[in-house]
């Protein structure tokens, strides 16, 4: 399985009409690294390109789609890689293999089977509840917003986020934005309502307000009455889930 760490990149380009054997030459690639235990491959068949023949294929033209390049890429250890290379190499009689070093940083699968759980469990305590308003069409670094934000409070390790894009609403300037098939539907309020600790939101906050040029950051402080899914029985579990310790106030 592939680990967290340094890494290599290998990406192969191909034509879609390459044949190798009875077979696409890409499937045969994809079904090669399959049988070998690759952690995963990805073959995505591109809208345009041209090669080392200087032909240009589009989807555009009928004529010009057979030879539409296909690129397909993994990621494995350097080992594996060196395993992988000589018959990759043999398979790719038309075509670019790259390597590249790379760093993985997250390896994350949700098929793993769930542990048994215990009974639901509850957990009270105050903490505070932070709401951004903003418009959808508000950017940062070429991308929405509140897209940006999100992202930014999960690498906080803040405890979650949630997103509201209203149907009607006005701000500060005083226009009107309702969604239908208006002009300005594209710019309706969005409104991001976080609840978590109030020392985490006070970091978060000062990295929210520098990427916000416009809009409203509201504070309030809440009493959380948070219902837990049972966590994985332990031996120290009692026989009604207990495990002796007292539930913790903070988020």
């Amino acid at each position: 399985m592939l680990q967290r760490g340094t890494a290599k990149k290998v990406t192969i380009f191909v034509n879609e009409d390459t044949r190798h054997h009875l077979a696409s030459l890409s499937e045969a690639i994809l079904t090669f690294l399959f049988h070998r235990g690759v952690s995963g491959a990805t073959a995505t068949r591109a809208m345009a390109g041209f090669g080392a023949h200087h032909a240009m294929h589009t989807t555009k033209i009928e004529a010009l789609t057979e030879h539409l390049p296909i690129r397909i890429e993994f990621i494995e250890s350097a080992a594996r890689v060196d395993e992988l290379m000589p018959t990759l190499y043999d398979m790719v009689t038309d075509g670019i293999i790259e390597v590249q070093d790379t760093q993985v940083v997250k390896v994350a699968n949700r098929e793993r089977p769930a542990p048994p759980q215990g009974p639901h469990a509850e957990s009270k305590g105050a903490a505070r509840l932070m709401r951004i308003y903003m418009g959808e069409s508000d950017r940062w670094q070429d991308e929405p917003l509140f897209e940006a934000i999100v992202k930014r409070l999960r690498l906080m390790d803040i405890a979650g986020a949630t997103v509201y894009r209203g149907i009607l609403g006005y701000g500060a300037k005083g226009h009107t934005h309702k969604s239908g098939r208006l002009p300005f539907s594209h710019d309706l309020p969005v409104m991001i309502s976080v609840v978590d600790s109030a020392e985490k939101l006070g970091r978060a906050l000062a990295e929210i307000e520098s990427m916000m040029q416009d809009g409203i950051i509201v504070l309030s402080d809440v009493e959380v009455i948070r219902f837990i899914h049972g966590g994985p029985l332990t031996e120290n579990s009692n026989a009604n889930g207990e495990t002796g310790e007292t539930p913790s106030a903070a988020l």
